[in-house]
Parts: structure tokens; sequence; C-alpha cells
């Protein structure tokens, strides 16, 4: 099993890679050298080809006169002169301004009708001007993407979408198979840590369904978690900033998981969404932006 896939523009992404939301200030930067570390061996120097990075559009820069200042200054905040791909992070555009949530008196979101479609012509023209070498696509459903390569001239190359096990998007996974999009999983384990979670949450990495699967191989639940994923032809970003755990991350390459094991861990699929923003609405958790005509969730994949 090779550790990069081969996008369609024929850049080589790692199948393992760092995830960094949720991360604490301060934290990233030793993170990131961690990783680095892992990936090149330790002293040796490092070249700006031999590192993938991604970055992502926030909603409130889709307006298409937005979309090159904000990848300028995600390239300025980084210390690079472009990026490897760059992703419109949901389909949904929110209020332009500064406030990354633009919020009424009441606490809801200020929307704005701005399409994905005018966002995307935008986010080409990063390509021909070299800021990018590839674009991309996260939180989108296959319907919307489908929106967007009927009419691309730089097809997008990745859709980046929450994926694990109670969450295993097949549909999806197989409609960008045929497609050629690559699919990236964010919180590929579950994200037992996320702040909203529920008490009575099951918590992906202790289910003793995995723990048994993982004694079998003399491996950590994570480690068996993220071969599912790479043994699937999905990039996977774990979000650690502890090093050990980073470095075991990317330890997933030396062992296979047989058909009856990736089957097994199918099986835990009850398309559980844990990553989704939720608000209190009348006594009832209900997603925050569902009524949004862009909301990428109401379609079943």
């Amino acid at each position: 099993m090779n550790d990069f896939l081969t996008l369609s523009t024929g850049q080589r992404m790692p199948v393992v890679g760092l995830g960094t939301w949720k991360s604490a200030p301060g934290q990233v930067k030793q993170a990131v050298l961690a990783a680095l570390d892992c990936g090149v061996g330790s002293g040796k120097a490092l070249r700006r080809e031999d590192v993938f990075v991604t970055s992502k559009l926030w909603n409130t820069k889709h307006d298409p006169e937005d979309v090159e200042e904000a990848c300028r200054t995600s390239l300025a905040h980084l210390g690079l002169s472009y990026l490897d791909l760059y992703l419109i992070h949901w389909p949904m555009a929110f209020q332009r301004g500064k406030e990354l949530m633009p919020r009424r008196d009441d606490g809801s979101i200020c929307y704005s009708d701005t399409h994905y479609r005018d966002t995307w012509a935008a986010m080409e023209s990063l390509v021909d001007k070299g800021l990018v070498k590839a674009i991309g696509l996260s939180n989108f459903n296959a319907r919307q993407m489908d929106d967007i390569i009927s009419r691309a001239r730089h097809a997008p190359v990745v859709n980046q979408v929450e994926c694990h096990p109670y969450l295993s998007q097949a549909d999806l996974l197989s409609y960008c198979r045929s497609v050629a999009v690559c699919v990236t999983a964010y919180s590929p384990l579950g994200s037992g840590d996320r702040p909203w979670a529920a008490p009575d949450d099951r918590i992906l990495l202790t289910d003793p369904r995995l723990a048994a699967i993982a004694q079998r191989y003399q491996k950590t639940p994570a480690q068996v978690v993220l071969r599912w994923h790479v043994q699937r032809g999905v990039v996977c970003i774990p979000k650690s900033v502890t090093p050990s755990r980073i470095q075991q991350n990317l330890q997933v390459l030396d062992f296979s998981l047989s058909e009856d094991d990736m089957k097994l861990l199918e099986s835990f699929n009850c398309n559980q969404r844990l990553i989704v923003p939720a608000v209190e609405r009348d006594g009832k958790r209900v997603w925050r932006d569902a009524e949004h005509p862009h909301f990428p969730f109401n379609d079943p994949y």
C-alpha cells in the first residue's frame, strides 16, 4: 500500500496527514514540527515540495471578489508562495465581512445568497494565477458536487467530509470514485473530544468491538480505524498535538485488515453525524444551518 494517493491533477497526496482543528493556540506549531519530523526524519533539510499543505476558504469569503484576498491572507499567515490544495469549507455562504460568525440579535447566523458555483469560478482563477496547485470541496453532497463538476474548468480533486466507522459515507465515497474525486476524512477517529458531545454519546475509540479488533492485530484502536480508511482509499487527517500519537497515527502502512474485519468495521455505520453545528430550538437539538438553501445534509449523501 502506497503512502500517497495520486490526485486527478497528478499530484501525490499523503494518505495520512495531520489535522489541526481544535488544537489550542500555541500547540499547532509543535504538532506540525512533530509531524514533519515523522514524515521526513529528524534533521533532514525540508523542501517545500516535500510537504502537502491544504487550507480552506471560509463561509464569509464566498463572494467572488473576496476569494483571492482570502487565499493570499492564508498564504501570508503560512509564509508560503502557494498551497497544494485549497477547499471551499462549506457550500453555504455567510454574510461578507470581518466577523467569522456574523449573527443577528437573536443569535442566528446572517446568511448570504452567494452561490457556490460563483465561488468556484473565483477559485479556478487561483489555479490560473499559480496561487494554488489544485482546488476542492468540503462538506458538499453529491448533487452539489455534480453541479460544480458539470461547469468546472478546473475539476475539484477532493471532497473533505466527516467520515469514520459510525458515518462510513459509502454512497458518497462510491459517487466520488465515479468522478475521480478523492475523499478526505476529517474527524476520522470520531472526534471523541468534540466540545458538544452529549454524556450518552458513544465514543468510537472506546467501542468494545473496536478494542477486540485492535487486540487481534496488536495495534491501537486509532491505528485500526486509520487503516480501515486507508484500505478504502480514503485520505485521513487525524488531529493530535501529542508527538507519540502523531507518530502512531502515521504507522498504519505496515499491516492489513482482513476482509472480514473491514466488513465488521463497516457494520458500525449508523449514519451518525457528529460534527454538524447544532443549536437548541424549542428544547430540541437541531442542525443550526438546516434552513440555508445550500445546506448539504438534507440530501441522503
